[in-house]
């Protein structure tokens, strides 16, 4: 990995890593498959009631926590409803301050929200319908820990994990290697009957950059890597995102749908005094620069091929429910972009003041790419280099105009992004945008069946994106790197790999 794992407390399982880590130790009660379905885990069934607001879970009975001294003879105990009642609690409870409450805040009963029948029967009750409620238990954030284990270490439980998942930490120098060893006790087989995982132990190392990572890999000391440095793609993909020739035979790369949308946000709340005099709060602007960028170019000379034009929505082709050719979306047309700008009163942008864009500096090379495209209908703008966290920390307080971002789902429905455009226009809604018929219809959406969900979906997908709040860039794709000796890996499309399958030749 090219950065640091900073817990492995599910409870805090936001970033990509964190998430791997996690999911190697634990369980969830359902997953998400590679095909975007769920598939029981911890909970082999359930049902919901009628009204919607009871949700009834039959666990397994045969799943035993790993070994831990704190358990009697150090022998891991048997998982119960018990286990997931306390997991989810602790989820919510302020003084855990988890980053994952908001699953459950709002959204369950104000008392005993989480009800143990027995131990293999579990009941989770809601305010109101909510439709996505087994999705959510498929993110890492909703794994099962041991309530004696969790509260004997505190906060320490970040680097002392227990769960019910393949693998069990054995060593963990912060920062440079991690070991986690086979769970002998894991629960689950493959389709013939044999035990998993396969693989006897994983060990994970920590570089300052992916261009380490990946000379590390080419060199043989590592087995797989996520993407690749930027500064090494073109030595090892064409630009239609295959291997080179010269690689094809040295390492594997899979390509697989990546429910992520790389974007520029515009801040579109009015009413804020950094509003009164920025071109980019009349409508015809923002589509007019929509108009203006060739996003095929983006994908082509800056991706290699990792990606596809987002020509559509905000939701990314590939999710339920959207087509991957909407009939909404802005597509390259310079000669619209021009009109648009005449009609807001700025023929060849003459008269607008320039615009100013924040960006990490790691993506500063596809954002100068879009400054020179505006260029060509008469838009100045400037890009501004920012670090990361001021950057989030700007966007978070309304105080950047134009910045550049990413959406990953967070599971595998179009309502996780969505999401992003509801109301109250405070984060994650970063562009403060802002739309009762959107509302309306976000609020529908999750109490209908899926046909009619689905076509409110695209309706506020092509709602929002009429009113350009933002640019969709490229709908990303996952590029994974094996060497030859790998199989087995699979991975689902919020990125959440699997290693219980995985053999090493």
């Amino acid at each position: 990995m090219s950065v640091g794992l900073e817990s492995f407390d599910p409870a805090f399982a936001q970033q990509i890593y964190v998430m791997w880590a996690t999911h190697m130790v634990y369980n969830t009660l359902v997953e998400t498959d590679e095909q975007m379905k769920l598939q029981p885990s911890l909970a082999k069934n359930w049902s919901v009631s009628a009204d919607g607001l009871i949700y009834t879970l039959y666990l397994r009975n045969d799943v035993y926590f790993q070994d831990d001294p704190l358990f009697y003879n150090g022998k891991g105990r048997k998982m119960t409803a018990t286990d997931v009642v306390y997991s989810f609690n602790r989820l919510i409870d302020p003084k855990v301050a988890s980053t994952g409450a908001w699953i459950f805040n709002d959204r369950v009963a104000e008392r005993d929200p989480f009800i143990a029948l027995n131990d293999t029967t579990l009941q989770i009750r809601l305010r109101k319908p909510f439709r996505l409620l087994m999705e959510m238990l498929s993110m890492p954030y909703s794994s099962i820990v041991p309530k004696e284990v969790t509260e004997h270490w505190g906060k320490d439980f970040r680097s002392h994990p227990c769960g019910t998942g393949p693998f069990m930490l054995k060593y963990w120098d912060e920062g440079n290697i991690l070991v986690l060893h086979k769970n002998p006790h894991y629960w689950e087989t493959d389709a013939v009957g044999k035990p998993l995982p396969y693989l006897d132990a994983v060990q994970i190392s920590f570089y300052d950059t992916k261009a380490v990572e990946f000379l590390l890999f080419m060199q043989g000391k590592i087995d797989f890597i996520n993407g690749v440095d930027r500064s090494y793609k073109d030595l090892v993909l064409q630009k239609n995102g295959e291997l080179k020739k010269e690689y094809a035979d040295k390492i594997n790369l899979t390509q697989n749908t990546y429910l992520n949308t790389e974007y520029i946000g515009f801040l579109t709340d009015t009413s804020l005094p950094i509003m009164q005099n920025a071109a980019t709060r009349n409508v015809l602007v923002r589509q007019a620069i929509n108009y203006a960028i060739d996003r095929g170019k983006i994908v082509t000379y800056f991706k290699n091929g990792a990606g596809r034009p987002a020509t559509g929505g905000f939701t990314p082709v590939g999710i339920a429910g959207f087509e991957n050719v909407p009939n909404y979306g802005y597509y390259y047309d310079p000669k619209k972009a021009l009109q648009l700008l005449e009609q807001a009163g700025y023929p060849n942008g003459k008269g607008l003041p320039p615009i100013t864009i924040q960006v990490a500096d790691n993506y500063a090379d596809v954002v100068s790419f879009v400054a020179s495209e505006l260029e060509e209908i008469g838009i100045k703008m400037n890009v501004e280099i920012i670090q990361p966290a001021i950057l989030k920390q700007q966007m978070s307080k309304g105080q950047s105009l134009m910045f550049r971002g990413n959406w990953i789902a967070d599971y595998p429905d179009a309502e996780s992004f969505l999401s992003f455009f509801k109301s109250p226009s405070s984060p994650p809604n970063y562009t403060r945008f802002r739309d009762a018929t959107l509302d309306k219809w976000y609020n529908e959406a999750l109490t209908v069946p899926d046909s009619l969900r689905y076509k409110l979906y695209r309706q506020m997908d092509s709602l929002a994106i009429s009113k350009a709040p933002l640019i969709p860039l490229y709908y990303e794709l996952m590029f994974h790197f094996t060497r030859k000796n790998v199989t087995g890996l699979r991975t689902n499309p919020m990125n959440l790999i699997d290693l219980k399958q995985v053999r090493v030749k």
